[in-house]
């Protein structure tokens, strides 16, 4: 086994860590010689003549500490490109505006609660086809392109049932057809278990709001791309568009890349614990975590990443009061939304993340009243064990058969 990696899964990325620290971040590119890129704050830039700049004009077209996380996020997807966005969704946005009114976009059904309900209630109005098909059966991704598809979006693993889907297999059916794109929300992998450009994907995008920036105090997102094309146009879209983040959200993000691997290992660590805990526990009914052995995807996984994040799924046994009980009497994990942070956090998707998507599709995807969304952070693991087998023992004392 190569020195860092995790059992049986792929080896990490060469030269990760000092590409987080040092990609984009030359001292050189300052006059002061900084070796901490500086927050520019400064919305226009003085040029030499008219027309004549030095890079930057106004800081929605261009922002040189944007530029810096742009080109660090860049070298950790392996991309040539990566352009920064002021949330998740204005990247889902700016990614769409690449299509037209009539062209068809095929999503995969189990996705980001935000994204089912842009694609339903904002983008089938504006005159997209939106299709939600289980992308880990290539069967059905196949039978659902036709001449229309212009854009394929999957999340893998996906949110809130961590279902895997295999990347090479999707680019494969995908790049078949001329003209499709193929999107893999990469948030809940970070760039450092998953490589989607590697895997044959166009696009790759975060919520780096998640594990990218890693400490619940940023909102921002971003695309990841090799294509000289397809960066012009979206270049084109991020400033026309204008939904850019601030620079001292790219300064603090950028600074949460430095640790990113480092964070990373610790969530896998955490979650395989919390994981093994409540597989093993008589009052929980099943554990879903493609860490675990138990995963229907779990070879899958190892294939395509080097490791796995802290989001781990579970089914609570009993009802709906169980999982609320539960919930309300943790202590070491809060009761939130989000996920990704240093923080550990427990949430009830069906009322909380996943609420906008409708109840019958809800259910067919198994996001039901117990079901526990957990995103494992960065605490001792005696403690989450110890948190989340009082908070069990008080689910079912308080809601005894």
């Amino acid at each position: 086994m190569e020195r860092g990696a995790a059992r049986g899964f792929l080896p990490p990325f060469p030269h990760f860590a000092t590409q987080a620290i040092h990609a984009g971040q030359e001292p050189e590119q300052w006059r002061s010689g900084a070796v901490v890129p500086p927050v520019s704050l400064s919305t226009t830039f003085k040029q030499q003549a008219p027309g004549e700049h030095a890079g930057y004009e106004y800081s929605r077209s261009g922002n040189p500490t944007r530029n810096c996380l742009e080109k660090a996020v860049a070298a950790l997807d392996g991309a040539k490109y990566c352009l920064a966005y002021a949330s998740g969704l204005a990247a889902t946005l700016n990614i769409t505006h690449l299509l037209k009114a009539g062209d068809t976009i095929i999503c995969m059904d189990d996705v980001y609660g935000g994204t089912n309900r842009y694609f339903r209630k904002v983008a089938m109005k504006m005159g997209l086809n939106v299709f939600f098909v289980d992308c880990t059966k290539m069967e059905c991704l196949e039978a659902a392109i036709t001449p229309e598809t212009k854009l394929v979006w999957i999340e893998t693993p996906t949110n809130p049932t961590l279902k895997v889907i295999d990347i090479q297999a999707c680019a494969d059916v995908v790049h078949k057809h001329k003209d499709v794109l193929l999107v893999v929300d990469n948030t809940f992998m970070s760039a450092y278990f998953q490589r989607p450009l590697s895997l044959g994907a166009d696009i790759c995008m975060y919520s780096a709001t998640k594990y990218m920036n890693g400490h619940s105090d940023v909102v921002m997102g971003l695309v990841s791309v090799n294509c000289d094309d397809l960066y012009e146009r979206l270049k084109f879209l991020q400033n026309s568009l204008g939904a850019v983040p601030s620079p001292f959200d790219c300064y603090l993000c950028n600074r949460g890349l430095k640790t990113l691997q480092i964070r990373m290992k610790q969530h896998f660590h955490n979650a395989l614990a919390v994981a093994r805990f409540l597989e093993s526990d008589s009052r929980v009914e099943k554990v879903i975590f493609p860490g675990l052995p138990s995963h229907p995807q779990h070879e899958l996984i190892k294939r395509q990443c080097t490791g796995c994040p802290g989001m781990v799924t579970f089914y609570i046994k009993g009802n709906l009061k169980h999982a609320a009980t539960f919930l309300k009497n943790l202590k070491v994990f809060a009761l939130a939304e989000s996920l990704g942070g240093y923080e550990s956090l427990a949430e009830h998707p069906a009322i909380m993340t996943h609420s906008s998507v409708p109840k019958e599709d809800r259910e067919a995807l198994g996001i039901s009243d117990t079901l526990i969304r957990l995103s494992v952070g960065l605490e001792d693991e005696e403690d989450l064990l110890e948190d989340l087998d009082q908070a069990l023992k008080a689910a079912f004392e308080d809601h005894k058969a």
